[in-house]
């Protein structure tokens, strides 16, 4: 690869980690998670078990059932990462697995009861995050925008 003109001798500058973006998302994403853990720790969810039940939660207001081909694709992640996660959920009785009568590949998705009462638990968690990083909504909104434009755009590379 070849450096544009502008950029020729700065090779150093570029590869110094704190201009990379990708440490920089890479940090911040681990700190966010940080930040959740003990509010998750108090609903008994790891932070990707929380991120699939936002899906169902969001997903299955109608009661309708989803499908893991659903959820992977909301959360951006294969098969082998999210299966495991779901297993643990059902274990804890937060959802339920069937085959589809229709489709004996598909596999589908439902909140249990106790899946639904949690929701009203997990709404709080939010705020509490809000609150613990006093931070203006007004921002984030700002900075969701900037990033939602950002994978969007270095999806399409892929």
């Amino acid at each position: 690869m070849t450096l544009p003109a502008c950029q020729e001798g700065r090779e150093d500058q570029l590869l110094a980690l704190d201009n990379q973006i990708c440490f920089l998302l890479y940090s911040c994403s681990r700190s966010m998670t940080s930040l959740y853990r003990p509010l998750l720790n108090e609903l008994g969810l790891t932070y990707p078990q929380y991120l699939a039940m936002l899906v169902l939660w969001e997903g299955g207001k109608s009661g309708e059932a989803l499908t893991i081909k659903h959820i992977c694709e909301r959360l951006l992640l294969d098969t082998g990462t999210v299966t495991p996660l779901l297993k643990r959920l059902q274990q804890q009785g937060l959802i339920t697995r069937q085959r589809s009568a229709e489709d004996e590949r598909s596999v589908l998705l439902g909140l249990t009861e106790a899946g639904r009462e949690l929701k009203a638990q997990a709404a709080k968690v939010p705020m509490q995050l809000l609150c613990k990083a006093d931070v203006a909504i007004e921002e984030l909104e700002r900075l969701k925008g900037d990033l939602r434009g950002f994978l969007d755009r270095i999806q399409q590379l892929s």
